[in-house]
């Protein structure tokens, strides 16, 4: 009951990489991952799976950006604490020129405008409201002859699937807290099982995909129980195998589903390696 407990953990030990391709391995310490996984700010996993889609460095640098903006907007347009017009600012951020070049790195680059609105605005802004939650325009405000700054218009793309209606219904929230805590639980699970360290050593799931507790407790629950099968069929080194075969045969359309790809291409073996364990007997 005296004094206090000091836990230090260094979030990502290992990183691996070759110079002859562009994978990269990195592995979270098992420790942190309760505490990225629990992360229930919206913002921060929107971004995530956001950014995921983006292919062009200035899309992401200004998406960052942006995102910081909207979500201060989005923080105190509802909490207060700011006046009106500092509040509109956050949703209509305006950056000069000199300072828009130096966070794009572009100081030296695109010495003609029409060459940089091309490729630092135009293109990754179309990218941004294309591929992310974010809708974004912009406007070249002119000092004499030359452009001085750009102020960027945001808003948010409405969500399909919208719930806020049953907020006050205590029988949806119950529900909803009780599949939340079962999907924590699951991806707790899910981040301490073995093959999920299997499946990231053959770059099967990506360091995103820890974070998204659905694909985690999909894999737990739906996923893992078929190779505990597979392990008693054929033991650890069975299911090693079974995984080095898949990522050999993945084709990119499967990655944007790994869980369903795991399911299906588990479900389609295990059966073979029955039939072949009966005609062995």
């Amino acid at each position: 009951d005296k004094g206090f407990k000091f836990v230090s953990i260094v979030p990502i030990p290992y990183v691996e990489w070759t110079d002859y391709n562009d994978e990269v391995k990195i592995e979270f310490h098992r420790e942190i991952m309760p505490y990225l996984i629990n992360l229930k700010n919206n913002f921060t996993q929107h971004a995530l799976s956001d950014i995921a889609e983006l292919n062009s460095k200035y899309a992401i640098i200004l998406y960052r950006w942006l995102s910081m903006n909207y979500n201060q907007y989005d923080h105190y347009s509802v909490k207060g604490g700011r006046r009106e017009e500092q509040v509109e600012s956050y949703r209509n951020p305006t950056m000069g020129m000199r300072d828009l070049r130096q966070m794009t790195d572009t100081v030296d680059e695109y010495k003609r405008f029409y060459n940089f609105e091309k490729w630092v605005l135009k293109e990754p802004l179309a990218e941004i409201t294309n591929h992310t939650t974010l809708n974004v325009t912009y406007e070249k405000i002119k000092k004499g002859r030359s452009i001085d700054s750009i102020v960027f218009h945001i808003t948010k793309k409405r969500v399909a699937d919208d719930v806020s209606y049953k907020q006050d219904d205590s029988a949806y929230l119950d529900g909803k807290i009780r599949q939340e805590e079962t999907e924590d639980m699951l991806t707790v699970m899910a981040i301490k099982s073995p093959y999920t360290k299997l499946l990231m050593e053959q770059f099967l799931l990506s360091y995103l995909d820890l974070t998204d507790t659905s694909i985690l407790a999909g894999l737990q629950k739906n996923v893992y129980p078929l190779y505990d099968e597979l392990k008693e069929l054929r033991g650890l080194k069975g299911v090693k195998d079974h995984l080095s075969y898949i990522k050999d045969k993945q084709d990119d359309y499967s990655k944007k589903n790994i869980a369903k790809y795991l399911k299906k291409s588990i479900e389609q073996y295990l059966p073979i390696v029955k039939r072949q364990d009966i005609n062995h007997e």
